[in-house]
């Protein structure tokens, strides 16, 4: 078992709602849609489907079910269960997506695709979901400058800078694992150091509140680069995400070198702080696209230096495992978890 691995506690035995199941990790750019038939533990028929060609999650859905229905045959049944992650907060009928411009009912997605039960989880409820079941294939470890190792029952976090920061905890309990969801990517930055401070006040000019998905997000390096120009006294350039962490890797440009080199380091303070706030002994894991584009940068990078670096608090810090999810499509596999998890 891998070192930041640890058991799951419900099992599809134990769920009544019937199969087959279908699961949906929606973002601000892409939904990625998969399919559970009976005996099935992982998602499998697995698409990504571009949002803006689709109205809403309803009509996202019938296209990809309409793939699943020609290739499966006279095998394919309607889906009677649902879970679908969302890249934004949950809890109202009607959810709307923070980076994106789907709006919709989830009593009406209901209806439209004659489900028995839909769970809409925000997508970081998932991705924490599907952090027990990550093996050593699915992720890499983040070595810090000392021994780390999972402390056993403690609970987990999860960090991704997308298109926006998500932020979320899982803790066990006596009926499962639990998810911790929140809106922590719009929790305040904090720098770490000079440099940081005047980044954080230039971006502070256009924005009153700067929050860590202003700046360590795929809407946020654009942000970032123009603070490192204007501090740096250059001219910004109006570079997008892609431009940036091209420039920054392939081209070596000093300005958007000193960008990357700067959201990880912010990334790293911040997932630190995110794990003092949970005491997130058991790991604390990085998803999201943005970080596995750095490639070997990343792991380079002062990331770990600066997530330890909390004065008195340094030495647990260093004993919390820290590692990037690889596998893109473990969203689903927390979205299958809580379907398990639902009236177990």
């Amino acid at each position: 078992m891998d070192q930041m691995s640890q058991p799951v506690t419900a099992s599809a035995a134990a769920t009544g709602l019937p199969r087959p199941w279908l699961v949906a990790d929606i973002g601000g750019t892409n939904a990625r849609f998969g399919w559970l038939a009976e005996g099935c533990e992982q998602p499998r028929e697995v698409q990504t489907l571009r949002g803006a060609d689709h109205a809403g999650p309803a009509q996202a859905a019938h296209a990809y079910l309409a793939q699943v229905a020609g290739r499966l045959g006279a095998d394919y049944r309607p889906p009677r269960a649902a879970a679908f992650a969302v890249a934004t907060p949950v809890g109202a009928d009607r959810i709307t997506l923070t980076n994106s411009g789907w709006s919709f009912s989830c009593a009406q997605t209901q209806r439209e695709l004659g489900l028995d039960a839909l769970l809409m989880l925000n997508d970081f409820e998932a991705l924490a979901l599907s952090l027990p079941r990550l093996g050593r294939g699915q992720t890499r470890p983040i070595p810090g400058r000392g021994p780390a190792a999972a402390v056993a029952g403690a609970a987990l976090a999860v960090i991704g800078p997308g298109t926006g920061l998500g932020v979320a905890g899982l803790v066990p309990t006596r009926h499962g694992w639990v998810a911790l969801p929140g809106e922590g990517g719009h929790a305040t930055l904090a720098p770490g150091d000079d440099f940081e401070s005047a980044l954080l006040a230039a971006v502070r000019r256009d924005h009153a509140h700067v929050s860590a998905e202003r700046l360590l997000s795929g809407i946020g390096l654009p942000v970032l680069h123009e603070a490192v120009c204007t501090v740096l006294g250059q001219g910004a350039r109006g570079l997008n995400a892609e431009q940036i962490v091209d420039g920054a890797l392939a081209g070596g440009d000093p300005s958007c070198l000193r960008t990357v080199d700067s959201f990880c380091a912010l990334l790293g303070s911040f997932a630190g702080s995110v794990a003092l706030l949970l005491g997130a002994r058991g790991g604390v894991y990085i998803g999201g696209g943005i970080v596995p584009r750095l490639g070997e940068h990343f792991f380079a990078s002062r990331f770990r230096e600066r997530f330890e670096s909390k004065g008195r608090f340094q030495a647990y810090l260093q004993g919390i495992p820290t590692a990037l999810i690889t596998d893109t499509l473990a969203a689903l596999s927390g979205a299958a978890l809580a379907l398990e998890q639902h009236e177990a």
